[in-house]
């Protein structure tokens, strides 16, 4: 049966009080209670709640509260509410709604995937309130959320000196350290959840683009490719996404016997951040590539109409499949590792901007700590990325760092052929291909944009500058002397 309490009196209230109990945040609820903390619960819908206390009472202390009121009333002071609702207009209600009721010095703690500019925002509204506002970004989906997920909280630093052993307690931890820590100011924990996810989807598109290869290029089962997966993951693609991948192409449809994979329909769908990154990363000014291409590759997948309407369309002569599978299995291993590089460093390179744009100083090195355990991204070589940071605090890119930039040197040929053999045989690999133009555009001495330069100062007189002195030039262009002025 449900443990619950009686919170009028004061011994009897509770450390944190979770509203909003959909998956997510019953989750989170029970792992505070089974940390040992009394938790009051609250839901718009009183039969989730009941449904919580039916379920897993006996997994700690709870108060059930039926009003919002009644919720606020069963928090000691100052009082902590995790909101865990649907983002946008919902969690903006239930603020306000928290606000009116608390006290100056309580803290609401916003748990959901908020755009960190809404973020931004609340935050100043609350502390004009004098009240605490934690914009917190929470990974590591149900299982995470139940036993340890990686938690990155925003907000005043007066906040987290409550709330901040509380959530590590229940984070996940990894070589004893906790996978959460205080990110920095007002937006900055749902800015790095976003970047986060944004590298999430460009992970998922890689490993999505290797299994492509294997499938159509090597002609190889999905079997196969499952017992793949699992040997990358005990090397240096050790990651739970390539764990879970393996998992994934080995499940069986129940009615067809099929390959699971084979009935599912290839649209994958998007909840908002990878759209978020790259607008952010366009506004900041930062090439995340492997990101964009990965969120465009999720549209693409949805325009089945148009996909439909363009089966015939030509293919031009395509070459033949690699004859040596064992050798283009491991040119594609190296492939999927490097281009996994180019996307956390072109996140990381993201974070900074942003750290720089809203004064955060955000620790990119903690970053990487923290998602090493609990977090759907955590991987093996987040622990070479915490190194890399540690040598070096201003380290202009993950690539680099000696580490990196051996690693993917020595898959560099590889990573080429995995390019071009996707491109011979007619094979889509957004991914793979933007993250080593990315890779061949960091390292050129020259990039063909004096050329564009040039071409912006013809048409709209942008000016330029030039390579063997300083000061902004214009040329006139349509004087026959062609002249040039320095503005």
């Amino acid at each position: 049966m449900a443990s619950q309490q009686n919170p009028e009196s004061t011994s009897n209230l509770a450390q944190i009080g979770v509203t909003g109990l959909a998956v997510m945040g019953s989750n989170l609820a029970r792992n505070l209670a089974r940390h040992g903390y009394t938790v009051a619960l609250h839901n718009r819908s009183i039969a989730k709640t009941d449904a919580l206390l039916e379920n897993h009472g006996d997994e700690g202390t709870f108060i059930r509260t039926e009003s919002m009121a009644d919720f606020v009333a069963a928090l000691e002071r100052p009082r902590r509410a995790l909101i865990m609702v649907k983002a946008g207009d919902a969690t903006d209600s239930v603020i306000e709604e928290l606000a009116d009721l608390m006290e100056p010095g309580d803290v609401i703690i916003d748990g959901g995937n908020s755009l960190y500019t809404d973020t931004i925002r609340r935050e100043a509204a609350m502390s004009k309130r004098g009240l605490n506002f934690v914009g917190t970004g929470i990974s590591g989906g149900e299982e995470g959320a139940l036993n340890g997920p990686s938690i990155m909280p925003g907000g005043p630093a007066e906040a987290y000196e409550s709330l901040g052993p509380l959530l590590e307690s229940i984070s996940a931890h990894v070589d004893g350290t906790p996978c959460c820590t205080h990110i920095g100011p007002n937006g900055s924990g749902h800015f790095v959840k976003m970047v986060h996810n944004g590298i999430e989807y460009a992970d998922m598109q890689l490993i999505g683009e290797a299994y492509d290869l294997m499938r159509k290029a090597l002609t190889m089962s999905t079997d196969e490719i499952a017992d793949v997966f699992r040997q990358w993951n005990s090397g240096d693609l050790e990651s739970y996404l390539v764990e879970i991948t393996a998992e994934v192409l080995a499940q069986k449809d129940a009615e067809t016997g099929k390959p699971l994979i084979d009935v599912i329909v290839d649209e994958a769908g998007q909840k908002g951040t990878g759209r978020w990154t790259v607008k952010s990363a366009l506004d900041l000014g930062i090439p995340t590539t492997g990101i964009a291409e990965a969120v465009f590759a999720r549209a693409l997948s949805s325009s089945r109409d148009q996909r439909t309407a363009a089966r015939d369309l030509a293919s031009g002569k395509l070459a033949g499949a690699p004859t040596d599978r064992d050798r283009f299995v491991a040119d594609i291993n190296a492939a999927l590792y490097a281009s996994k590089v180019v996307a956390y460093a072109q996140g990381f390179d993201q974070i900074r901007a942003g750290s720089a744009e809203y004064d955060w100083n955000v620790d990119p090195g903690a970053l990487a700590t923290i998602w090493r355990g609990g977090c759907i991204i955590r991987a093996k070589f987040l622990n070479r990325i915490v190194d890399a940071y540690r040598d070096d605090p201003d380290l202009p890119s993950l690539l680099l760092a000696p580490y990196f930039r051996e690693a993917v040197s020595a898959g560099l040929d590889s990573w080429r052929r995995v390019v071009a053999t996707a491109s011979t045989m007619g094979i889509p690999v957004p991914a793979f291909a933007s993250s080593l133009s990315y890779y061949d555009g960091l390292r050129a001495e020259r990039l063909p944009a004096a050329l564009t330069q040039g071409l912006r100062d013809f048409f709209g007189a942008h000016t330029y500058k030039r390579v063997d002195k300083p000061g902004s030039f214009h040329t006139l262009w349509g004087e026959q002397t062609r002249t040039e002025v320095e503005v």
